[in-house]
């Protein structure tokens, strides 16, 4: 794959979730009843630098934790493990019955992760309600599923691929558009 743009640098990350913060603050009236749940693998390093960012804006804590969605995948026979898949489960903080669910994810594609991630989600409890904040949104929907919150639009071509790196899991933080 050939590099072809960064498209959001350290700064950039830090302005998005900053505003996805506030946002989420601002639609829910507050912290009361939320959770913030991030999917595996990027997600959830996302998820947590929301949650700080609220909890300093609010001044209070809020429940998180993340969700491994491997065995909700409908794609699990495509794929090629080595053995039987690496699932963690769900390490949630709070029973989310009745709570007010943020799903948290780096890309939305084709809203397939996300279905598998509501799947695993009502598993662990029924939520009163499920938003979704990504950092980047990128098209290409397969399923009717939206963000609630978005900290970027990119508008991408089939045979492009967003790569998002953090400090957390690649040493540093950037989003890259790369030509297959």
């Amino acid at each position: 794959m050939e590099k072809k743009a960064t498209v959001l640098d350290e700064a950039a990350i830090r302005r998005a979730l900053t505003r996805i913060s506030h946002e989420i603050i601002e639609k829910n009236k507050g912290v009361e009843d939320l959770v913030l749940v991030g999917i595996k693998t990027r997600g959830v390093p996302i998820a947590d630098r929301l949650k700080k960012k609220i909890e300093n804006i609010e001044g209070q804590s809020i429940s998180g934790g993340e969700i491994d969605i491997t065995l909700y995948r409908d794609d699990l026979e495509n794929k090629s493990y080595e053995a039987d898949p690496d699932v963690k489960d769900a390490h949630i903080s709070a029973d989310i019955t009745h709570k007010k669910v943020v799903l948290v994810d780096d890309v939305l594609y084709t809203g397939r992760t996300v279905r598998a991630a509501m799947d695993a989600l009502m598993d662990h409890g029924r939520p009163s309600q499920i938003q979704l904040a990504v950092l980047v949104d990128r098209g290409h929907r397969e399923l009717p599923i939206t963000a609630n919150y978005v900290g970027k639009n990119i508008p991408t071509s089939q045979n492009e691929v967003v790569t998002v790196e953090l400090a957390e899991t690649d040493d540093r933080d950037e989003v890259i558009i790369y030509e297959k």
